[in-house]
């Protein structure tokens, strides 16, 4: 575990500054529930129902299903509200987001074939997740981020040299053909929160947190973004027995980070610009953004079948979503430590450019079974599993590397060592008390995808861009309900959805092998509200 940080960063340009990180792989893979809102109303368990928009990009057997053509959309209204906890300091945070969760047309042809009596196509726009949220806290700490930053650079043996900008050498871009400096070790260095002290002819560096230090730390992360999904679909039906189904999704993905961490520090150990060591107060923070985007394509396969008319079976299967990525990032400090000789000030990465990285990645297979009731005309109950292998996710390089087609190599171990499959259940009811209005409730619940031994502090976490801070999503759970109206063609539906999701907020990694300094943390907990309302003709 104590690898060096960078060791897949080779020092050719500041396109490979940074190492990717396998936490912001799940940030691109965060479940969510989005669609029509009679989907969303059931709780998203539609895979064994079809002849809805939204199961086109869950199911599409579902397709199989329609025997008329439709045109509909969906608007979704979204509260958010994030409460951060740490020891006694308890934040608030929220947020509204007004989303279009997806607009359509289904084709449908009558073949006038005993075998096979319709065929039908579609074309659909579905918001297949929403990176949106804003939280913030503060908490009393027991260790100071510059003391990570001293770890790091005690663990890769660095000088004063290797971290000292000159006018002829770039600690960022280093021109004698070796591997790039940890770039945080840089920063601390360039902002006085991290102390070289000579001995035995080894650079031994401290933090700002000695035995007597107290104080605060305070952060702020902003998150936007989301995944379009853009689906071409056709399917039908043999023998009003078996639907069939299959879709191509190209997807595009967008997601936007800041992140503020701010130290308040009282009896911090400072180096004065002679070397000679002050203990004093020590006002620091530390930006970072970070931007990604990305397209890629998919491919789903899916079959219903209905043995008697009261019972509908259905399975899934979804190919990984290929994308190709590219991403920006940097970070700047600025500081302040009183009855010192150093002046306020602040530092960036990079002389200020934006970090910049392209690659390959690849998301987790997904499989979906699903089970489904009717019960004469007017009561329907349904039921879906999904198994979801995010240990599967993937980055890689671009072949023109050449030789360093493996840059990712210790990325895609630390994947497999952090995730775990997911389990996620879904469960829904609808109930039609008059022949135009039904009524609809659901509940689904996804398990955490990360591995117990990494939720309790036993691994490093590396993480990607300038970015050291991280969260670890806990299991996920969405309670919902709605009602529906039609009229000859016409239909209106409308759907309540609850989402609690709980989270472990660390500003850096926690190192194992020291646990009596652990790495300042937060309890995070998001409850959204979303009010969906859909639309549309049937024809």
């Amino acid at each position: 575990m104590k690898r060096i940080l960078l060791s897949s960063a080779i020092a050719m340009s500041a396109m490979t500054l940074f190492a990717q990180g396998a936490m912001d792989a799940y940030q691109f893979n965060q479940p969510d529930m989005k669609g029509t809102a009679r989907f969303m109303s059931m709780g998203g368990a539609f895979g064994a129902l079809g002849g809805d928009m939204t199961t086109i990009s869950q199911n599409p057997g579902g397709i199989g299903v329609y025997r008329n053509s439709e045109i509909g959309f969906t608007v979704n209204f979204d509260i958010q509200n994030s409460t951060t906890e740490s020891q006694i300091l308890k934040t608030n945070d929220n947020q509204f987001k007004f989303l279009l969760n997806n607009v359509g047309y289904i084709g449908s042809i009558r073949l006038n074939n005993s075998v096979m009596p319709f065929f039908n196509w579609g074309f659909t726009y579905n918001k297949a997740a929403s990176f949106n949220r804003r939280y913030s806290g503060g908490m009393n700490m027991k260790n100071s981020m510059s003391n990570y930053m001293a770890g790091i650079a005690n663990s890769n043996n660095l000088t004063v040299g290797d971290v000292s900008t000159t006018d002829h050498y770039d600690p960022y871009n280093p021109n004698d053909g070796g591997f790039i400096s940890p770039w945080i070790a840089i920063l601390g260095y360039d902002s006085y929160l991290i102390n070289p002290q000579g001995r035995n002819g080894k650079t031994n560096w401290s933090g700002l947190w000695g035995d007597r230090t107290t104080g605060l730390g305070n952060f702020g992360v902003v998150e936007s973004g989301g995944i379009d999904e853009y689906n071409i679909s056709f399917g039908g039906n043999i023998l009003d027995f078996l639907y069939w189904g299959m879709d191509f999704g190209i997807t595009s993905l967008r997601f936007d980070q800041q992140v503020l961490w701010n130290e308040n520090l009282e009896d911090a150990q400072i180096a004065n610009n002679d070397g000679s060591i002050v203990t004093t107060d020590a006002n620091w923070a530390m930006t970072n953004n970070y931007f990604v985007r990305g397209n890629g394509f998919n491919y789903k396969l899916g079959f219903i079948v209905k043995p008697i008319q009261e019972l509908r079976l259905g399975f899934a299967f979804h190919t990984p979503t290929w994308y190709a990525m590219e991403e920006e990032y940097k970070a700047f400090t600025i500081y302040d430590y009183p009855n010192t000789d150093i002046r306020p000030g602040g530092a960036e990465t990079n002389n200020g450019y934006y970090g910049y990285n392209d690659y390959k990645f690849s998301t987790p297979w997904r499989l979906i079974a699903s089970a489904a009731g009717v019960i004469g005309s007017k009561f329907i109950i349904s039921a879906d599993y999904e198994w979801t292998s995010y240990q599967g996710m993937n980055f890689s390089a671009y072949k023109e590397w050449g030789v360093f087609d493996n840059a990712f190599y210790y990325e895609n171990k630390d994947i497999d060592d952090y995730y775990q499959s997911t389990n996620t259940f879904r469960i829904g009811a609808e109930y039609r008390v008059l022949p135009q209005v039904s009524l609809r409730a659901g509940y689904a619940n996804v398990s955490s995808p990360i591995k117990q031994e990494v939720r309790d502090n036993e691994y490093t976490i590396y993480t990607a861009g300038t970015n050291p801070s991280y969260s670890m999503d806990n299991s996920i759970n969405y309670v919902t309900c709605g009602l529906g109206f039609k009229y000859k063609k016409f239909y209106c539906d409308l759907a309540y959805v609850y989402k609690h999701r709980s989270s472990d907020w660390h500003a850096f990694t926690p190192d194992p092998y020291s646990p009596e300094l652990p790495s300042p943390q937060s309890k995070l907990t998001s409850d959204d509200h979303q009010i969906a309302v859909s639309m549309g003709v049937k024809f």
